[in-house]
């Protein structure tokens, strides 16, 4: 039952790509197409749903439906840490709170559950269960996480997206040089990577006064998209080699 791929840097790099459009193309959806935060929410979660329930139905590994699930927990992410934070008025710092705490009773019941948090050795129904549904909440924590870092801490986008960029650096080295559970790493650069895709993915959107690159939801989210594509291809050549 092999349908997580091998963690590799082209996974690091197709995930960082796809949590990064998954902020361009929520916001899209959300804000440049006026649809809402509780619409734009009911609409990607489905589209998560679905996505999942091709993934769960699959027997083996395959790169374009596990990175479509990827990419619908990273935009149903988006919305959904909005509507938290905005829409309801929780504030970034509330919602993420909320959040870590979600996410940490997920890992708990797991490890309780399937007795193990490794992903190259899930081979049970109920441990992708698991997987999909720490990933979904992970994402969304991701984009609250983000969005206070270029909001309310003061760092702006580039100043978040370049602490993400060194707390990932140390979680690299601490891999290499510590003796730290690699589980446990790996779980913590896959929350990081998601503020990373939120700080970055405003970074490219947001107007130049804003401190952005002011290039749109739209242009963005299609330049992340043929990158992602671009790297699915790049991926595959490598395997049949």
């Amino acid at each position: 039952m092999k349908k997580i791929p091998e963690i590799a840097i082209t996974f690091w790099l197709m995930k960082i790509c796809a949590t990064t459009l998954g902020e361009t193309a929520g916001d899209l959806l959300s804000m440049t197409m006026n649809v809402g935060y509780a619409v734009s929410s009911v609409i990607l979660i489905s589209f998560f749903f679905a996505t999942l329930a091709i993934q769960l139905l699959s027997k083996k590994y395959n790169p374009i439906v596990y990175w479509l699930v990827i990419l619908s927990t990273s935009t149903a992410g988006t919305t959904m840490s909005d509507y938290m934070d905005r829409t309801l008025g929780l504030g970034y710092a509330t919602g993420s709170a909320i959040l870590i705490a979600i996410l940490l009773t997920i890992f708990a019941l797991w490890r309780w559950s399937e007795k193990s948090l490794s992903v190259t050795n899930i081979t049970t129904f109920k441990g992708e269960i698991f997987y999909w549904t720490a990933i979904l909440f992970s994402n969304t924590l991701g984009t609250a996480v983000g969005d206070f870092l270029a909001d309310d801490s003061g760092l702006g986008f580039l100043g978040g997206a370049v602490l993400i960029v060194s707390l990932l650096a140390l979680v690299v080295l601490a891999k290499y040089l510590t003796k730290i559970s690699t589980v446990l790493l790996f779980w913590i650069a896959f929350v990081l990577t998601r503020p990373f895709g939120a700080t970055f993915g405003d970074l490219l959107t947001k107007s130049t006064e804003k401190g952005g690159l002011n290039l749109g939801t739209i242009e963005s989210s299609l330049i992340l998209f043929l990158i992602l594509i671009l790297l699915l291809i790049i991926d595959k050549k490598k395997k049949i080699a």
